[in-house]
């Protein structure tokens, strides 16, 4: 009899938190990481918040309350959705979960058997991809490029459609490219899937960064265009337009009661409930007079930063980067800084099976951390399938900018460092990842 259950081991991770203990390793050692890897605003909770949540706390609200999330907040989040998106929805198809990661697996368990197949962003969220094999469903990666500007057309989602398409995964904003979708692009993929998708088909729309978009753009969601609404799964959240990441609020607006129901059961059936008094600090977030001008003013700095990390990325020999257009994260292209520091022929020469357990933009990740002690994520961190070939990395700029200042000079001292590399691929196992 085996110790474990056969699905465990086809769910996977995020790369984000895995490399976590590595840097601990290193910051025990004595070294100074500068970490750009993980995707958290450096910015403290608003005090509008903090001071909700103290409330409630010596009102002594840390009992058990609605699995399905306060009706209060819900109620507020259905407010805000018809400020926003214009659509009229009942606090009753909403659902508050620990943050917006467990509504996407919890999507998966509840429309898909397996054999179904999922379409989802690639590069996009992990999670995305790391959820389908452990369901049984079949992975579907729509591959973004970078002359789309991460983000694909209706005719690229037309490909990928099958008889056995169920879900269809969107994130615009996107993690770990900061792309959007314009509204016309999401008229015409809304068109396709009216016209040759099944009606239970659901569309899971990751709308997290909702709020982190730059020079006055506007965020449009495909819930928006008619007749999309009974289809979409709307879910954000609190942790980036807050800085509130450890505050684990996050919620999700279904089509109907009843599916919004079947998520309460799971609710039920995996954490009771999510607390109370946090629940009404989301609330004071949604309400609060100055909540829009908190949100402005992180966006406008973030924005600065991005200016100055893209432009210095782009004066690094062998790294090209485009300006993103949301979220807090550059994604940029180093295939000549691969090729220049040697690594794509030192990857070739890797036997076979240890080339499926890394690429060059890991190899680079792995040697900038380990000798040039800047943390940053691989190109397969956001979608192993099909990764093959692609040299990018994702750098958070959800940082100070004299850390960011650090970063930017250790990752030029890195592109430069040849002989560097040589080293560490002679006494550095490149399998530590």
């Amino acid at each position: 009899m085996d110790l474990y259950a056969k699905r465990i081991f086809a769910l996977d991770t995020e790369n984000a938190f895995k490399i976590g203990p590595l840097i601990t390793a290193l910051e025990t050692q004595g070294h100074t990481i500068v970490k750009l890897n993980l995707g958290e605003p450096d910015f403290n909770v608003p005090e509008f918040i903090k001071e909700e949540v103290k409330k409630q706390l010596d009102e002594n609200n840390t009992h058990y309350c609605d699995p399905k999330g306060l009706y209060s907040l819900r109620e507020a989040i259905s407010h805000q959705i018809y400020q926003t998106h214009g659509l009229a929805v009942s606090p009753e198809q909403v659902v508050v979960f620990p943050g917006a990661k467990p509504s996407i697996g919890f999507s998966q368990q509840v429309y898909c058997d397996p054999g179904d197949e999922i379409i989802y962003p690639s590069p996009g969220f992990p999670i995305y991809e790391s959820f389908i094999h452990y369901v049984g469903a079949v992975p579907v990666p729509l591959h973004l490029s970078e002359e789309n500007g991460f983000t694909f057309t209706a005719e690229q989602l037309m490909e990928h459609l099958s008889p056995k398409t169920k879900m269809i995964f969107l994130n615009f904003p996107s993690n770990p490219t900061g792309g959007i979708a314009t509204q016309k692009q999401l008229e015409d993929i809304a068109s396709v899937i009216l016209k040759k998708c099944d009606p239970n088909i659901r569309i899971y729309s990751d709308e997290i960064y909702e709020h982190i978009i730059y020079e006055n753009q506007a965020h449009c969601s495909i819930a928006s265009i008619p007749d999309m609404a009974k289809r979409t799964i709307i879910s954000s959240g609190f942790s980036k337009s807050y800085a509130w990441t450890g505050g684990r609020i996050g919620y999700a607006i279904f089509p109907s009661e009843t599916e919004a129901d079947l998520f309460k059961n799971l609710n039920i059936n995996y954490f009771s409930c999510v607390s109370p008094y946090n629940q009404e600090g989301a609330k004071i977030a949604l309400t609060h007079p100055q909540a829009q001008q908190h949100i402005a003013k992180m966006v406008n700095i973030f924005e600065e930063r991005r200016n100055y990390v893209i432009q210095t990325l782009n004066e690094i020999p062998g790294i090209h980067c485009q300006k993103p257009k949301g979220t807090f994260y550059a994604f940029p292209n180093i295939k000549e800084l691969c090729e220049n520091l040697n690594i794509d022929q030192f990857y070739q020469n890797l036997p076979l099976e240890a080339q499926k357990q890394t690429s060059p933009s890991t190899l680079f990740q792995m040697f900038a951390l380990y000798y040039h002690n800047v943390a940053i994520l691989d190109r397969k961190s956001f979608g192993k399938i099909g990764s093959q070939g692609k040299h990018y990395i994702r750098i958070s700029y959800a940082s100070d900018i004299t850390i960011l200042k650090e970063g930017m000079a250790r990752l030029r001292n890195a592109s430069q460092d040849s002989q560097g590399f040589k080293k560490f691929t002679q006494t550095t196992l490149v399998h530590k990842k």
